[in-house]
């Protein structure tokens, strides 16, 4: 299966010496398992030392051009490197065309897509780190993590969702948000929630998770994103 990673490369600004590290970045285990001739490992351990790069360049940042106390520290980096932002930003990235991915991962398009993007982006770094180093790295990460700081600081949206959604529907309609389970599939132990928040009998959004939480924290973040909640 030949890919083209050209574009990828020009996207990410970033000609690889090691063409094999990027390709590699972009490789799902799951691929192997259907391929497993094929001559290049899978992203897991790009990922591994991606993540470390990726958190210590956030940290940094964040230490050295902001006074403010810990916990809003953490929860900035948390807002900038979760599989949410990692994704969109590995889409805009075109990372979703290069990856090696099994049949069943490929028609999969939801939350699974959505971490295996986020882990691919991981990876990314992680391999252009091995490639050109710390300050490529870093450029890379400032160019196109880093600079979603400024949204993520003015919509607030570091801040937890239904905490956020709470103050909000409290403050324009005195009603406190409630959750209800809508559906539950799957095994114990790959079980999907969707759950609906409602204002008294309104159902406002869904929102789905492999944990109540997750998907409460989903349905609270749907709803933040509707018109009348901005």
């Amino acid at each position: 299966m030949e890919k083209d990673f050209s574009k990828i490369e020009r996207k990410i600004k970033v000609k690889f010496k090691n063409p094999d590290l990027l390709e590699s970045a972009l490789v799902h285990r799951s691929y192997l398992n259907e391929h497993p001739s094929f001559g290049l490992d899978h992203n897991e351990r790009l990922e591994f030392l991606g993540d470390a790069v990726l958190e210590l360049v956030v940290t940094e940042y964040l230490y050295n051009n902001f006074p403010n106390p810990e916990g809003e520290l953490t929860n900035w980096r948390a807002s900038l490197v979760n599989a949410k932002t990692l994704s969109t930003i590995g889409q805009g990235l075109s990372l979703d065309e290069g990856l090696y991915l099994s049949r069943g991962e490929q028609k999969d398009t939801g939350k699974a897509r959505q971490v295996i993007i986020a882990n691919a982006m991981e990876s990314v770094i992680g391999a252009i780190y091995l490639d050109q180093g710390w300050d490529a790295a870093q450029k890379f990460i400032t160019m196109f993590v880093l600079s979603k700081l400024p949204e993520i600081l003015d919509k607030k949206l570091y801040l937890d969702p239904k905490s956020s959604f709470q103050e909000i529907a409290q403050e324009k309609t005195g009603i406190t948000p409630i959750y209800k389970i809508l559906s539950e599939v799957g095994p114990d132990h790959d079980k999907v929630f969707e759950i609906g928040v409602y204002l008294k009998n309104d159902l406002i959004s869904k929102g789905s998770g492999s944990s109540k939480q997750e998907a409460q924290e989903d349905a609270a973040r749907n709803a933040l994103e509707l018109a009348d909640w901005k």
